[in-house]
């Protein structure tokens, strides 16, 4: 069978992969000059089943109207003259209570172990390398206050299979050397040891390399412009460098891809939430973190990719639009020299925003 998948990101370079050992004709366009451009570029690198509460929860409200006049928490909404946006917004609202944060925190987590366990298999099979570090993840306060509050939602988790394990400073500290800098700023926090953090567009990039050799055609730098169909039949895709036919067709656009299915009828539940991430050389390995995390009262993100550093924050409800400066950066970066000031290098900071396509339950 001929299948057409559109897009190139992680979600579309995997989809080509699984049809190609089945056996099937596989084609992959995308816009981009290769593979992961878009939001598997420069993500989090976190692959956290223990954190897998839904973005949609009781406190939300408050944090999105909290910023529309300040620009430091860690959910941002930006008015938009944009109808969909405030349809998707009413939708996100509805699903802010507390039990649809719960079901939906089920249903979550459950993909994330499929997806960590698929992740590692398809890895180890093909002898990938994504700078994968399995020594779970920890989640750190500073707020004493915070971090009872925090381990009271993570018993929600913990009650649903997660491993999880309480620490304080010290123990931290033995766990993650890296911390031993910001004994003084933290209250305490938790381990995961079934959490892991990799990079999601070097394991893209060699996956699509082994794409290739299982005869898979990428067509990059060729931009979708429609989904031709007759009827409730899908009968081609329309690209500026002409038309391309398949049997099947797989839609892996990510934020993008509603702006083509509502023009055939398909109004998806997609947002594109905007995400910030900044990308460091690692200093001295031995003041550098070895475990990824979180620093949850200021959802700054961190992982050790071999010889960088990732941070990332920020969920900002600004629409399709990907320009940031360093401004944007300015709250991670402080929040990381406070937890590892000797670990990077600071003032070789490589920037990255993307849009994460965001249902309304998360």
């Amino acid at each position: 069978m001929r299948i057409v998948v559109l897009g190139a990101g992680l979600l579309g370079v995997t989809a080509a992969y699984y049809l190609a050992k089945e056996g099937h004709e596989v084609t992959v366009i995308d816009r981009r000059p290769e593979p992961a451009r878009e939001t598997s570029f420069a993500n989090a690198g976190l692959v956290t089943p223990g954190h897998a509460s839904s973005w949609a929860s009781p406190k939300a409200p408050l944090i999105l109207l909290k910023s529309l006049w300040r620009n430091d928490t860690s959910l941002r909404y930006r008015l938009r003259l944009d109808p969909r946006m405030w349809i998707w917004s009413l939708q996100f609202l509805r699903n802010c209570t507390l039990a649809r944060n719960r079901h939906a925190t089920r249903v979550k987590m459950k993909l994330c172990v499929y997806s960590q366990a698929e992740t590692l298999r398809v890895g180890r099979e093909e002898g990938l390398e994504w700078d994968r570090t399995a020594k779970g993840a920890i989640y750190l306060y500073s707020d004493p206050n915070a971090y009872r509050a925090g381990k009271e939602n993570m018993r929600f988790l913990m009650d649903q299979g997660v491993e999880m394990n309480f620490l304080d400073p010290d123990q931290l500290i033995a766990l993650e050397p890296g911390l031993k800098h910001a004994k003084d700023k933290l209250a305490g926090g938790m381990h995961t040891p079934g959490d892991e953090s990799g990079d999601a567009r070097k394991f893209t990039l060699g996956l699509a390399e082994r794409c290739k050799a299982l005869g898979v055609t990428f067509r990059f730098g060729e931009t979708i412009e429609r989904i031709d169909v007759q009827g409730k039949r899908v009968t081609g895709v329309t690209t500026d460098k002409g038309a391309v036919g398949g049997d099947q067709y797989v839609l892996a656009l990510g934020s993008y891809a509603p702006l083509l299915s509502r023009k055939i009828g398909f109004n998806l539940p997609i947002f594109p939430v905007k995400g910030y991430s900044v990308t460091l050389p690692v200093a001295d390995p031995n003041d550098a973190p070895t475990i990824g995390g979180v620093h949850e009262e200021h959802l700054v993100a961190f992982s050790r990719l071999g010889d960088r550093l990732r941070l990332t924050a920020t969920a900002d409800f600004a629409g399709y639009d990907t320009e940031f400066e360093p401004a944007n950066f300015a709250h991670m970066l402080r929040v990381a020299r406070e937890l590892f000031p000797k670990a990077a290098m600071y003032d070789r900071p490589d920037y990255w925003a993307c849009l994460r396509p965001m249902t309304p339950d998360g």
